[in-house]
């Protein structure tokens, strides 16, 4: 494969940069979607690199049934290659820039089932989202009327033995439209259960997420959302490298050989943060925190560490975890004692 065609993507139309793997420009073409698979299809196998974009990986899927390698380079490496005016032609003339790059990191492309499964998450999480507006709503409507109610799903009952009671003194109007949000929030909720029951379902059926579900603090969602959005364990030389890849590690600003380090990076895969840091959290709960051997890392940590720093730290250690069960492809192992938890 000696040469190397950059696509900027489009909806409709495809701006192609071919260069030798020197940089020698061999071709500027902007194509139709039925001329871009005519052409890709026809042209001997090259690598082709692709801009992450919505349809990236549907993209990178197709160009390897046609024969193709198949690179996929974040935008934010790309923008520092366009020269002067930004347009679909220097857009793709940078991706080819970028790429020939030897120090320069690229996405692994996700699978047909991989992007399906990060579907389902997207949707259960629009879901929640959604049910929190409303809730928001009811809750600022009943404010305005002298009723105050603590946010929670858990407070959802209160609701509704408040807009039964015929004292509540609550203008008609008002009373209907209440009820409609109830109606609403309650319709919401189902939905959410029925994909929550459908991503256990799911999570039972791979052995990858059953052994994610070993580790404490692990369960459906989170191994669901790994299984979605993580690059296989491979990727990573090590357990550092997938935690630093989550954003779990403090932010750097060092010079001079001197070290700072801030606060957390957040530079990276944000659903599987959150869910490991929320994880984390319900080890730390009074009901969690029973199972926290005396003397252990975690221990000594909640000793002299505020409660959110922890978190964050055993959400590091998780990571790291996480690669290990799956490079080594094993279950969930209790450390030793005084070595982590």
């Amino acid at each position: 494969m000696n040469t190397m065609i950059g696509v900027d993507l489009a909806k409709s139309v495809f701006q192609l940069h071919g260069a030798t793997m020197t940089g020698e420009v061999l071709f500027r073409k902007k194509l139709t979607l039925a001329q871009f698979l005519r052409f890709m299809s026809e042209h001997s196998p090259a690598t082709v690199v692709l801009e992450c974009c919505g349809s990236a990986h549907f993209w990178a899927r197709e160009m390897r049934k046609l024969g193709h390698q198949v690179k996929l380079i974040p935008p934010q490496y790309v923008r520092p290659f366009v020269k002067r005016q930004k347009n679909d032609a220097a857009d793709a003339e940078a991706i080819v820039g970028a790429a020939q790059r030897p120090e320069m990191r690229f996405v692994e492309p996700k699978s047909a089932t991989q992007q399906a499964r990060a579907v389902l998450f997207r949707a259960r999480d629009r879901l929640v989202h959604h049910r929190t507006e409303l809730m928001n709503v009811l809750r600022g409507v009943l404010y305005e009327q002298g009723f105050v109610f603590p946010q929670g799903t858990h407070h959802f009952t209160r609701v509704h033995v408040m807009l039964d009671d015929p004292e509540s003194d609550l203008d008609p109007l008002v009373l209907e439209e209440c009820r409609d949000l109830t109606e609403l929030i309650a319709e919401t909720t189902d939905r959410i259960n029925a994909k929550t029951r459908k991503i256990a379902a799911l999570s039972t059926k791979s052995d990858m997420t059953r052994r994610l579900q070993s580790m404490p603090g692990l369960g459906p969602m989170t191994a669901l959302a790994i299984e979605a959005f993580a690059p296989q364990m491979d990727n990573f030389r090590k357990g550092r490298d997938f935690a630093a890849w989550l954003g779990l590690v403090p932010r750097q600003n060092s010079t001079g050989g001197k070290t700072r380090l801030g606060r957390m990076s957040k530079a990276g895969q944000k659903d599987i943060r959150r869910l490991l840091i929320i994880g984390a959290m319900a080890r730390l709960t009074p009901r969690g925190r029973l199972g926290i051997k005396p003397g252990s890392w975690l221990a000594r940590m909640l000793d002299r560490k505020p409660k959110m720093l922890v978190a964050v730290a055993l959400a590091n250690k998780m990571a790291r975890m996480i690669w290990a069960m799956l490079t080594k492809k094993e279950d969930y192992r209790e450390p030793a004692q005084g070595v982590l938890v």
